[in-house]
C-alpha cells in the first residue's frame, strides 16, 4: 500500500572530493527548494548558494518552485570551472586545454 501522506525523494550534491545523497520524506506538493532546505545539505556544504547554483531533477534543469513527485532525485549543480565550448574551441585550434 502506497503512503500518500508523504513522498520519498533524494537530494544530491557532489564536489570533486566528496558527494552526498540524502533521502527525505516530505508531504506531497513539496517544492524543490523545500526539499533542499529540509535536508541539511546547505549546512554541510556552505558553498551552495541557491541564487547561483543551478538545480534539477534527474539531470534536467528545474526551477526552485518545481513540485516534486515521489522518487524524484533533486540535484544541486556546481558551477563549471571551464566553459566546455571554449575548451573544445581551444583544442580544435591547437591551443591545448
Amino acid at each position: 500500500m502506497v503512503n500518500v501522506e508523504q513522498i520519498t525523494i533524494e537530494v544530491c550534491y557532489a564536489r570533486v572530493d566528496r558527494q552526498l545523497i540524502l533521502e527525505l520524506h516530505l508531504k506531497p506538493g513539496a517544492t524543490l527548494k523545500q526539499a533542499i532546505e529540509s535536508s541539511d545539505i546547505l549546512e554541510r556544504f556552505p558553498e551552495i548558494d541557491l541564487e547561483r547554483n543551478k538545480v534539477g531533477i534527474f539531470g534536467k534543469l528545474k526551477k526552485l518552485d518545481q513540485i516534486l513527485e515521489d522518487r524524484d532525485r533533486v540535484e544541486i549543480y556546481r558551477a563549471l570551472i571551464a566553459d566546455p565550448k571554449e575548451v573544445r574551441r581551444k583544442r580544435a585550434a591547437g591551443e591545448g586545454g
